[in-house]
């Protein structure tokens, strides 16, 4: 006969273990520092880094990360994941259900292009290292490779902005950390070599704002999917406010198009059935 044991209490400890925050009644550590310490010293853009980094940030990092993070609130209503919150605000779903509504809109296109241009960028420096070829001739074969494909670049170019505001104030800042010695600039000179071999093109698009955070984020050396969690981050600040803007519209089931216009109909013509 078998002898099934249950799990130790050791074993039920230890189910859900974690490095991020140790907790006891009246105490809460977050990655080891007591939480009455950091609160009104530590910003909350510090406190994302120690909680997924693991440490606090350097100056530098803090810096970097906050800009990338506040150019990414918000882009208008005409954002589907704004859009999104904004319907859901008025059925009555709460603000936590509208919020959620909006990241969950939040996947590989609308969303994602900040994660996939991380891993671009980094796929372009580690083969320049490996081979030992200038980050300018992989970049140029990758943006030829692409072409051929007639694929999408991510990071490159905006549907809507000829010229991303929000990339310049972004790459001055990278460029500064890069002359101080904050950031090493591989991935920098990487997006700028991408962006020159597009410009040699028919099409000349910039780098968009997911293009300018990815250099954000891969010269701080965060993971491509912990980058697009912080885009995600950012983008709830304004779901919140859109959301809550709409909350307080007083109108009750707001659709995608205002009332009377309706969506044409391509179907089959109205016909009598016969049963």
């Amino acid at each position: 006969m078998t002898d099934v044991t249950g799990p130790t209490v050791e074993d039920t400890t230890a189910w859900w273990s974690t490095s991020i925050t140790r907790i006891a009644p009246g105490e809460i550590d977050l990655r080891g520092y007591p939480i009455e310490q950091l609160i009104g010293k530590l910003g909350f853009v510090g406190a994302i880094w120690l909680l997924t980094k693991g440490s606090l940030p350097t100056p530098a990092q803090s810096r970097l990360l906050e800009a990338a993070m506040v150019a990414s609130v918000d882009h208008g209503p005409q954002a589907p994941s704004i859009a999104s919150a904004r319907m859901a605000a008025t059925c009555g779903v709460g603000i936590n259900g509208a919020i959620a509504n909006g990241v969950n809109v939040l996947g590989d296109t609308h969303g994602g292009a900040g994660q996939q241009c991380v891993e671009l960028l980094c796929a372009i420096v580690d083969t320049a290292r490996h081979d030992g070829r200038p980050v300018t001739e992989v970049a140029a074969e990758t943006v030829a490779e692409h072409r051929a494909r007639k694929a999408y670049l991510p990071g490159f170019g905006h549907r809507f902005h000829p010229r991303d505001p929000r990339r310049d104030v972004l790459l001055t800042l990278v460029r500064e950390a890069v002359d101080t010695g904050e950031v090493a600039g591989e991935h920098l000179r990487a997006a700028l070599a991408v962006e020159a071999a597009l410009a040699r093109g028919s099409r000349k698009p910039p780098m968009n704002v997911d293009g300018i955070t990815a250099v954000v984020y891969a010269e701080l050396g965060v993971e491509p999917e912990l980058a697009r969690g912080y885009f995600v981050l950012a983008r709830s600040v304004g779901i919140l406010a859109h959301a809550w803007e709409e909350s307080n519209s007083g109108r009750r089931i707001k659709g995608p198009l205002p009332p009377p216009l309706l969506a044409d109909y391509t179907g089959e013509p109205t016909r009598d059935f016969e049963g």
